[in-house]
């Protein structure tokens, strides 16, 4: 399984979030049919956008719970001071991608920043 975890700044719209998941798809030389799901954490249950791209993309949105994302934020690649005070993690992205893609998942960079939208892609360790 390959998820794009997605974080943003309020107010984005589904085209900062496309573009996002395309700017990090071709750092990595994927393709947009590579990806699974979408995944993003619980403080982003209400942004609108990031389900409206899962929907234009028809991939589903998967909401990780804090809980899940703590448990992998040792895992993650970058650190964001502002995420760890709102989210309680130091990166949405990357942690909602990792909790997402299931155990043993990995990273396969740091998160992608595109204007007010990052964006992080995890592989399942196929093992959910």
């Amino acid at each position: 399984m390959m998820v794009a975890g997605i974080g943003s700044r309020k107010g984005v719209t589904a085209r900062d979030v496309r573009a996002a998941i395309e700017t990090a798809l071709e750092a990595h030389g994927l393709a947009m049919t590579a990806l699974s799901a979408l995944a993003t954490g619980e403080i982003k249950r209400d942004e609108e956008a990031i389900f409206l791209a899962g929907r234009d993309l028809a991939l589903p949105v998967i909401v990780v719970a804090d809980e899940a994302l703590q448990v992998v934020s040792a895992d993650i690649i970058s650190r964001s001071e502002v995420s760890q005070a709102h989210a309680g993690t130091p990166s949405v992205s990357e942690a909602s991608a990792l909790a997402a893609a299931g155990k043993g998942a990995k990273l396969l960079g740091p998160r992608t920043v595109l204007g007010a939208v990052t964006c992080a892609i995890a592989l399942g360790g196929g093992t959910e």
